[in-house]
């Protein structure tokens, strides 16, 4: 049997089999993790606000300096102003020696094709229990990759449903881990300005938000996007791909039509 013929069971909100469906072509595209890196690096990129300083910033100022002779340095140093040195760089007040420049090139673009390709391949990876193994993901009482289930799913509206959902399909020490790192982490000792760090949970692609969104939001590590809206960058974070991924029947059945594969 070709891996496009190869059926999937379809589960329901209790962790059970309700029927089947086959493997979408998309999940044929190769892995490469370079690509994937390629296109994670420009969708950060892109979001980062470009800054610069006025080329005169510091410089308009009557500051000189005073030559040899005097005993004292030779940097700039502003008239009356009792031999205060507020010009050169490295000094008291100075400016600064190499500011940052608008003109600096910080978005890393990649070809359309590049970053679908990219996109494709983030894709294949939810399904290779290798990749998803190596991001840390506990996976020992999952039956199967890709975990498929029910539209149902996109209608849960409290937390405690969506907690019950992934505790049936044995994701409860999944969720157990992203707990656990915020302890260990927080423990360490924490600095103001630092933001708290935790690891990285499953992801839940749906074709419609129904509620689901808004009861998942206090489940840590768990993020839930629409198909349409899906990136590299989502599944693949930190540029390593094989993130646990949940995928709706609805969205299931779109991946071809929409990222192609027929």
């Amino acid at each position: 049997m070709s891996r496009t013929n190869k059926k999937l069971k379809i589960f329901d909100l209790e962790g059970n089999p309700g029927g089947t469906t086959s493997l979408r072509k998309i999940f044929q595209t190769s892995i490469r993790p370079d690509v994937i890196k390629r296109a994670v690096l420009s969708i950060q990129s892109s979001r980062i606000q470009p800054q610069g300083r006025d080329p005169m910033a510091g410089k308009r100022t009557s500051a000189e300096s005073r030559g040899t002779g005097m005993g004292i340095s030779r940097i700039p140093r502003v008239k009356g102003g009792g031999g205060k040195a507020g010009f050169a760089p490295s000094t008291v007040g100075g400016r600064q020696p190499h500011p940052p420049k608008s003109e600096k090139k910080i978005r890393k673009k990649i070809p359309r094709k590049e970053a679908h390709f990219a996109l494709c391949s983030a894709i294949a990876a939810t399904a290779s229990k290798e990749n998803v193994v190596s991001r840390g993901h506990k996976i020992d009482s999952v039956s199967q990759l890709p975990i498929i289930l029910t539209n149902s799913i996109e209608e849960l509206s409290k937390t405690n449903e969506v907690e019950t959902m992934l505790t049936s399909l044995g994701l409860s020490s999944e969720i157990n881990r992203v707990r656990e790192s915020r302890k260990i982490r927080a423990g360490k000792g924490k600095r103001r300005g630092r933001k708290m760090k935790q690891a990285i949970g499953p992801l839940i692609v749906i074709s419609e938000n129904k509620g689901i969104s808004k009861a998942a939001n206090n489940i840590p590590g768990l993020d839930v996007v629409e198909l349409k809206n899906l990136n590299t960058e989502m599944l693949a974070p930190g540029t390593c791909p094989g993130r646990l991924t949940l995928w709706s029947i609805g969205a299931f059945t779109q991946l071809d039509k929409i990222y192609g594969g027929d």
